[in-house]
C-alpha cells in the first residue's frame, strides 16, 4: 500500500481534493473491531497480499448478495404467478408490475432516502467524481428494491443494481481499511467484476466488464485482484447452483464461413436495436424528469408498464424464461408459446409481428419501470432484446431466402444476445465471452465475434459513449481510457480557483487600492459591485507608471483603471473548457464566475498546470 505520510504531503502541496489518501494519526476517528482487525493484517502482510485478500473478500460479498437477489426475485414471482392460466391473458399482469413498482418507491423513499437508480452509471460518477466513495446503505438497498421489481414483474434486470451493490462492498471494505484512491478504485472493479461473475457464472466476461464499462485499465497490478474476485464468486455460485450453464444450448447447426456476410448483416441490425434501445430510452427518460412528484411518476409508468405487459406478457419480469424457450426450441411451435397469456395465444403465424412489436416497445416497459419508481438495470432488457432480434432477424433471412444461405434461428438468436448487449453497452468483448459463458457457446466464437463487433461499430456511429456513461460524457464527468482526458476529469475547479484576493469597488480611490492590495501577491484583482457581479479586472502591471505616485491617488478611482478580461470562466465549466479558454486567449490568469454572473476567485495558468502535473503524475504511478 501507498505510504500515508507521502499521500498526505502530495495532495496538500499541490491542493488537490481528487485523491483519498489515509488520515493521519491525529485526524483518524476510533477504529471499530473490524477496522483495527483489518489494520492488523495490512501490518503483517504485505502489500499484495492485502490487495489479494480484500479481493477475495469482495468476491465472497458480491457472490452472496447476487445468489440473495436471484432467490429473492424467483421466490416472489413464483409465489405471484405460479397458478395463472397459460391459454388466456390476465388481469393481475395489469396490477402486479404496478404494485411492485410502488412498493420500491415507497422503500425507496421512506427508507432508503436517496437515488438507486442507474447503477453502474452511479459507480462511474463514483470513480470519476466521489473518490471511489459509493454510499453504504447501496450495499443492501438495491438488492431488495429490485427484488420488488422484478419479483412484481417490471420489465428490467437484476444485473445493474448487484453491480451496484458489488462496488459498494468493495467500497465500504476500501473505506474501512482506509486505501488510497487509486486503491479504492480497484476494489470497486473487483466488486462489479466479481457480481457479473457470480450472478452470470462467467468470470471472463466479469473481469472484461470491469475494464470495457467501468473502464478501470488493465495493468498487472489490478489483473490478479480482479481474477481473484471473478473466480472467487464464480466458485461460490458453482457451490450452491451448480456447476451448468445458466442456459441451455445445443450447437445443432456449425457456423460456417457462408454465413459470415449473415453474420454481419445480423450485427448491423443488432447495432440498429442497440440505437433505438439507448435513444428511446433517454427521451422517455426526459418525460418523467420533467414530472414532479412520486405518484405522477407512478401513473405514467406504472400504467405504461400495466398496458405492455398485459398485451405483450414476454415483457413481465427479467425476460430469461422467453430465452431459454427460443434456445431451446425445435420448431418455430415451441417458439409460439412465448405467446402464452397473450391476446396472441393460439396465432403461431403472427409469431414475427409479436416479436416484432416486442422489438419497439421494450425499451418503454424497461423506462417505464425504473421512471415510475422502480429498481432495475439494462443488462437482461438487452440480452432478451437480443435474443429476439436474432430469432427475428433469421426468420426474415430465412423466408426471403437471402442469399439462398439457410440460417439457424437458435444460433441467431444466440449471436444476437451478443450484439445487442455489444451496442447497447459499447462492450464487444463483454458480449462475446458473456453469451459464450452463460451458454456453453463456445463453437461459435467466431461468429459472436463478428456480431459484437459489427454491432459497436453501427452504434458508434451514431453514439459515441454507451448508455450508462452518456449522462456523465455529457457534463464532461466521465472517467476514460484516455489518460489526458481522465486527469482532466479527476481535477475540479473548487481545488485552483484562488478565492483570498481581496475585492475592490468601482468608486475606491487608488489610494484605498494600493491599501487594500499591499499584503497581496497577486496581480490581478476583480472590481465588482455591492452584489458580487464582476465588473471589471485591475493589473497591477499596467499601473507601474501611476502606483508609486502618492499625488495621484485621489485623481483615480478603480472605474476608471479596470479593464475587462480577456475571458472569463465559470463554475460550471469542464477543465477541458478552462484548459481551452487558457490556450485561446493566451491570459496568465482569469477571473471565475459562477452561471448568473457572481465573482468567485482567479485561477492562474502557472497553478492550473501545476495541479495538473501532479494528477498526472499520480495517476500514473504503478
Amino acid at each position: 500500500m501507498t505510504n500515508t505520510t507521502q499521500d498526505v504531503s502530495a495532495i496538500l502541496d499541490s491542493g488537490t481534493d481528487y485523491k483519498t489518501a489515509a488520515p493521519t494519526t491525529e485526524q483518524e476517528p476510533p477504529r471499530g473491531h473490524a477496522e483495527r482487525f483489518f489494520a492488523y493484517l495490512g501490518e503483517h502482510l504485505s502489500q499484495r497480499q492485502y490487495i489479494l485478500l480484500l479481493s477475495f473478500l469482495v468476491g465472497v460479498g458480491a457472490a452472496l448478495a447476487a445468489q440473495t437477489l436471484k432467490w429473492l426475485i424467483h421466490q416472489i414471482e413464483y409465489l405471484l404467478t405460479s397458478r395463472l392460466d397459460a391459454t388466456s391473458s390476465n388481469w393481475l399482469y395489469l396490477v402486479l408490475p404496478v404494485v411492485g413498482i410502488f412498493l420500491t418507491a415507497l422503500f425507496i423513499k421512506y427508507i432508503v432516502r436517496d437515488d438507486i437508480g442507474h447503477g453502474v452509471t452511479k459507480i462511474l460518477y463514483a470513480i470519476s467524481r466521489r473518490q471511489g466513495h459509493i454510499r453504504r446503505h447501496n450495499c443492501w438497498s438495491s438488492v431488495v428494491a429490485s427484488a420488488l421489481t422484478i419479483g412484481f414483474g417490471g420489465s428490467v434486470g437484476a444485473e445493474s443494481p448487484i453491480v451496484l451493490t458489488g462496488s459498494a462492498i468493495g467500497s465500504d471494505l476500501g473505506r474501512m481499511c482506509r486505501l488510497d484512491h487509486k486503491t479504492l478504485m480497484l476494489l470497486i472493479g473487483c466488486g462489479a467484476s466479481g457480481a457479473i461473475a457470480g450472478i452470470f457464472k462467467a468470470p471472463i466476461a466479469g473481469l472484461v466488464f470491469t475494464l470495457e464499462v467501468l473502464m478501470i485499465d488493465l495493468t498487472m497490478a489490478s489483473l490478479l485482484p480482479l481474477l481473484v474476485s471473478c473466480l472467487t464468486a464464480t466458485c461460490i455460485t458453482y457451490a450452491l447452483t451448480g456447476t451448468s450453464a445458466m442456459f441451455s444450448f445445443n450447437l445443432l447447426d456449425p457456423f460456417t464461413v457462408e454465413r459470415v456476410p449473415s453474420a454481419i448483416f445480423l450485427g448491423i441490425f443488432c447495432g440498429l436495436i442497440s440505437l433505438w434501445f439507448t435513444r428511446a430510452m433517454n427521451a422517455f427518460e426526459q418525460v418523467f424528469g420533467r414530472l414532479g412528484g412520486l405518484y405522477s411518476k407512478l401513473a405514467l409508468g406504472g400504467t405504461v408498464l400495466a398496458l405492455l405487459i398485459y398485451f405483450f406478457p414476454p415483457l413481465y419480469g427479467e425476460g430469461y424464461g422467453v430465452i431459454s424457450t427460443i434456445l431451446n426450441a425445435n420448431d418455430e411451435t415451441q417458439v409460439a408459446n412465448v405467446m402464452n397469456n397473450s391476446l396472441f395465444y393460439g396465432h403461431p403465424e403472427y409469431l414475427l409481428l409479436f416479436f416484432g412489436l416486442i422489438i419497439v416497445f421494450k425499451v418503454f416497459a424497461t423506462t417505464a419501470t425504473n421512471g415510475g419508481g422502480g429498481c432495475g438495470g439494462t443488462f437482461a432488457p438487452s440480452l432478451f432484446l437480443g435474443c429476439i432480434g436474432g430469432y427475428f432477424f433469421s426468420s426474415v433471412w430465412n423466408h426471403y431466402g437471402v442469399l439462398g444461405i439457410h440460417v439457424p434461428h437458435t444460433n441467431y438468436a444466440l449471436l444476437g444476445m451478443a450484439g445487442v448487449m455489444s451496442g447497447v453497452f459499447h462492450a464487444p468483448l463483454t458480449g462475446v465471452f458473456l453469451i459464450a459463458e452463460l451458454t456453453g457457446g463456445y463453437a461459435l466464437f467466431i461468429p459472436l465475434m463478428i456480431v459484437s463487433v459489427a454491432a459497436y461499430l453501427t452504434i458508434h456511429a451514431f453514439e459515441p459513449h454507451s448508455i450508462y456513461s452518456m449522462r456523465l460524457a455529457r457534463k464532461g464527468e466521465l472517467l476514460t481510457h484516455h489518460k489526458d482526458r481522465s486527469v482532466m476529469t479527476l481535477m475540479t475547479l473548487e481545488a485552483v480557483v484562488d478565492k483570498e484576493r481581496p475585492k475592490l469597488q468601482p468608486d475606491m480611490y487608488l489610494g484605498q487600492i494600493v491599501q487594500a492590495i499591499a499584503s497581496s501577491k497577486s496581480l490581478h484583482f476583480a472590481v465588482t459591485d455591492r452584489q458580487g457581479s464582476l465588473l471589471g479586472v485591475i493589473n497591477i502591471n499596467n499601473l507601474r507608471k501611476i502606483i508609486f505616485r502618492s499625488e495621484l491617488y485621489r485623481m483615480y478611482k478603480a472605474q476608471d483603471l479596470m479593464q475587462q478580461p480577456p475571458a472569463i470562466l465559470h463554475t460550471n465549466d469542464s477543465m477541458a473548457v478552462v484548459m481551452d479558454t487558457f490556450q485561446d486567449c493566451s491570459a496568465g490568469t482569469l477571473p471565475v464566475l459562477t452561471p448568473d454572473g457572481k465573482y468567485v476567485g482567479f485561477i492562474s495558468r502557472t497553478r492550473l498546470y501545476a495541479h495538473y502535473r501532479q494528477i498526472m503524475k499520480d495517476y500514473s504511478e504503478e
